[in-house]
């Protein structure tokens, strides 16, 4: 093919996006404009992106190689940029015969290193009206407890381990870092490319304390000029909107990233059952069906990002400032017995960043990466009224027909506007080198460290001198070793870790010295270091099945929260409160994706065993004690879960999308002790307030050209299935205790969405909990029940 004339002044870009027959991201396909002169080529990256720039208009044929598979296309430039997207062929798009990708997805190349981790993609989930704790919660493994509706505090559960033993990470960086009024719920799945979940062994690059597991959120890194907004709106008055701009450069580099976000919801959902109940002025208990009341929502926030990508410099540098605020009501305390009024908290926060990224650095396969953040944060809790209310929202009345006052004068405690100031650095950076394409070892860093004072704008003036400061600094080091044997049968990944913490307390308080009383600071400090290491291997049978084994001796540092406690919570102070430690064992294997003609099918399933010390949980309680509003976290000695999950996956043609996946574990601490470390009693029961046994079920078909042509319409349904458990310490079934059994579970969901011809235009519609089941997680606190939302996302490529 010839060239077609060119415009001696004028270049242009090229870019898009590579796919597997199955729709999945292809990584490091090397994307080259064979019929040039000039070398114009590219790599795709995690996302399956490429872009070649400087381009004249022209012909040109395009070449796609991996390994030894070769594609070609054909690109035409007539005086604009072009987007081009591919979708790589295999030999089962020719021949009938059984075969694997020959260009291996991002989703599949990740889930066969050795790790057991999940790769969830959120291309259908950005069109709907689905928040990324919902597609979490579907996923493998995976369980979300959260403590009501939207803006509800949010526990991450995998194969048995739970709370702050699970890392979140957003491209890497702790979500700690970013403060509560900037969490998962505010990152719609459209600004999401993929979410790997690590489940046990997590690997040395995200250098942090994740004793059971990590979910790592990846942003879309696409720095093409475009702009993408939604709104939904839905029952309980919610309201939801996101928006995405980005603008590139056509020479230099530059760009500039902006977006926001807003949530608003009532919360105002039925509730019912055993623990919704009104004390008539008799003693009487009246059982009813109510909406919640005092558990209104919302959040907003923005996102600022200015730098140069893909410049001699640099890869990638950038500084950015993030600014978020939250409000938050409170509904009731641990448990859902005795509702509050006029109970809420407020969150602000304000982030500055900055990033480097730069691969080859000095010398040949030398990478470096590093991302600093400072945080200011500052959290209120206003909790200033003094009568009781019961479930009708009403005033609790006595005999006579009085109001009943607070017995501690407010509604958790004693009146407070509490004001919690944090600040909070962090940094993150690593150095790795790659020999060649088979072997390469990594240094990595992260320096966490933040301070924190309270006080109450009621303390009166002499109270406002006796402030107590609280600090905490962790460092945690990991070095790496990676390595591919046998034409990448065989693929190992050997680490170590550093683990070091320090905490510092300062309580002021008052002592008599030669008659006089005077301010005095007592200090109180402690100091943590360990060292701990572990290796995943996986070993390709042949090229559909792949052998899965992980190993970590690991250990997981406790936070700000759990040693300081935090009012806003519910969680009192415990300063003596130790790591945890954990051995971690996965065994398991991925079978495909297979591709028989027009069928592709996929499984996967993996073995667990942790086997922790130390393990770090909320006060475990004997009774559902209604006065107990508050507990501390405490450490289990010994715990041991075992389990296994699996997943299966079925895709015909583009059309029907077939998924089906459980997880069992058995979570058991052996001995309880009291507080001088002597035995009470031996027993063998199940850690409370903790699913054991999940399972999902999700459809999708896709209908092309219905009402339009080249349109596209969607239908979803999903099922989800969790087992009864307890929500309190049961030594045994006659304790007297079966009423504080969770019930067993089985919640479903249906949608559509309509994706109109040119793509930028998608209408989603959404029905959660159709059959309105009660719906819980922690504590027997009841979630929304049947809900409804309509959501709509438009995008503008073309400028």
């Amino acid at each position: 093919m010839e060239k077609a004339g060119r415009e001696v002044s004028a270049t242009y870009t090229v870019s898009g996006y590579l796919k597997d027959h199955n729709g999945y991201s292809s990584a490091n396909v090397a994307v080259i404009l064979s019929n040039t002169s000039e070398e114009f080529k590219a790599t795709s990256n995690y996302s399956g992106y490429y872009e070649i720039s400087g381009v004249p208009s022209g012909s040109y044929i395009i070449e796609l190689r991996k390994d030894n598979h070769i594609e070609y296309g054909e690109v035409i430039i007539n005086g604009e940029d072009v987007v081009q997207n591919f979708q790589i062929k295999n030999k089962g798009d020719y021949e009938l015969s059984e075969v694997l990708l020959n260009v291996e997805s991002v989703k599949s190349e990740i889930e066969k290193k050795g790790f057991a981790v999940n790769v969830i993609e959120t291309e259908e989930a950005a069109v709907r009206n689905i928040q990324t704790n919902e597609l979490l919660n579907r996923s493998v493994g995976v369980k979300i407890r959260q403590g009501g509706g939207l803006g509800s505090s949010v526990d991450y559960n995998l194969n048995g381990m739970s709370g702050n033993s699970i890392q979140i990470f957003i491209d890497g960086i702790p979500l700690s870092s970013y403060g509560s009024s900037f969490d998962l719920s505010s990152i719609s799945p459209s600004m999401i490319e993929r979410i790997d979940v690590y489940k046990g062994v997590v690997p040395a690059e995200l250098a942090f304390d994740a004793l059971g597991g990590a979910i790592n959120v990846i942003l879309k890194d696409d720095f093409r000029t475009q702009i993408n907004a939604s709104v939904s709106y839905g029952s309980f008055n919610t309201f939801q909107s996101n928006f995405n701009a980005v603008y590139q450069a056509e020479n230099s580099g530059f760009f500039v990233k902006a977006s926001g976000f807003y949530n608003h919801s009532d919360n105002d959902y039925e509730v019912w059952g055993r623990n919704v109940y009104n004390i008539q002025p008799n003693g009487r208990y009246e059982y009813v069906r109510v909406k919640r009341f005092n558990d209104e929502y919302s959040s907003r926030g923005g996102i600022l990002e200015a730098g140069f990508k893909k410049v001699n410099w640099a890869d990638k540098f950038s500084v950015g400032y993030t600014a978020s605020d939250s409000y938050n009501e409170i509904q009731h305390g641990a448990y859902m017995t005795i509702p509050y009024k006029g109970r809420f908290m407020e969150a602000q926060a304000g982030i500055v960043n900055l990033t480097y990224e730069k691969s080859d650095l000095f010398i040949k396969g030398l990478d470096l990466n590093f991302h600093g953040i400072y945080n200011e944060r500052k959290r209120t809790i206003n909790d200033t009224v003094t009568w009781t209310y019961n479930w009708s929202g009403e005033l609790s009345r006595d005999r006579k027909g009085d109001p009943i006052p607070s017995q501690r004068g407010a509604q958790q405690g004693a009146p407070t506007i509490a004001n919690i100031y944090r600040d909070i650095y962090s940094f993150r950076g690593g150095l790795t080198y790659s020999f060649n394409n088979n072997h390469k070892i990594g240094l990595h860093h992260v320096l966490y460290h933040i301070s924190r004072e309270q006080n109450d704008e009621l303390w009166n003036g002499i109270r406002k001198n006796f402030i107590e400061t609280r600090e905490l600094e962790k460092n945690i080091s990991s070095f790496s070793y990676e390595s591919r044997w046998f034409n990448d049968k065989l693929k190992a990944n050997i680490f170590g870790k550093y683990y070091q913490q320090k905490t510092r307390q300062m309580d002021p308080g008052v002592e008599t010295i030669d008659g006089q009383e005077v301010r005095v600071e007592e200090y109180f400090s402690n100091n943590f270091a360990y060292t701990g290491y572990g290796m995943a291997l996986s070993y390709l049978v042949n090229s559909g099945i792949a052998i899965l084994g992980s190993a970590e001796k690991a250990l997981r540092l406790p936070t700000d929260n759990e040693i300081f406690g935090d009012v806003g919570e519910n969680v009192a102070e415990n300063s003596g409160l130790e790591p945890e430690q954990s051995n971690n064992y996965n065994l398991g294997f991925k079978i495909g994706p297979y591709k028989i003609a027009e069928h592709s099918v996929s499984l996967y399933a993996s073995g667990f065993l942790r086997d922790t010390r130390g393990m770090i949980v909320r006060e475990p309680q004997m009774t559902l004690n209604d006065a107990q509003q508050t507990a501390p976290f405490v450490n289990l000695r010994g715990t041991e879960s075992k389990g296994f999950d699996a997943e299966l996956n079925y895709i015909f043609k583009d059309n029907l999308n077939l998924l089906v996946n459980l997880s069992k574990f058995n979570t058991r601490m052996s001995t309880k002790y009291d507080s001088n470390g002597k035995v009470l009693f031996n027993y063998n029961v199940q850690i409370p307030s903790e699913p054991f046994f999940t399972a999902n079920a999700s459809a999708r078909y896709s209908f092309k050209n219905v009402f339009q042509k080249e349109s596209l319409l969607n239908i979803y349904y999903n099922y989800a299935f969790v087992d009864s458990f307890y929500n309190v310490w049961v030594v045994n079934k006659r304790s007297g205790l079966e009423n504080s059994m969770v019930p067993e579970q089985h919640i479903q969901d249906v949608g559509l969405s309509y994706v109109f011809p040119k793509k930028n235009l998608v209408v989603s519609f959404d029905a959660n909990n159709v059959f309105n089941k009660q719906a819980y997680d922690n504590f027997a606190v009841q979630k929304p029940g049947r809900a409804f939302y309509l959501k709509l996302n438009y995008s503008i490529n073309k400028f």
